[in-house]
């Protein structure tokens, strides 16, 4: 769960900023999170996926109005999603 697949699908851009990236699947179940100045991505899945709607719903209400990479940003480092990242490309 959480683990990259070998060729994970192409999800439509939701969110981007200069130096995140969100991208997500239709129905929620899948969102690929990216760390563009490391070249990391998450692709968080399942479980962690449904954890992930709910904390991006938490931070965008604390911070209204805040740019794409600000919410980004903390999701990446304060929700702990980056524990879930590998090498992007």
């Amino acid at each position: 769960m959480g683990e990259p697949q070998d060729d994970p699908p192409t999800l439509p851009l939701v969110s981007d900023g200069r130096d995140y990236a969100l991208h997500a699947a239709p129905d929620g179940a899948r969102f690929i999170l990216r760390f563009k100045g490391e070249q990391m991505a998450a692709d968080i899945v399942g479980e962690d996926a449904e954890r992930f709607r709910k904390d991006l719903d938490e931070v965008r209400l604390q911070f209204p109005g805040a740019d794409p990479d600000r919410v980004l940003a903390q999701l990446w480092d304060q929700g702990g999603y980056s524990w879930l990242a590998v090498e992007d490309g």
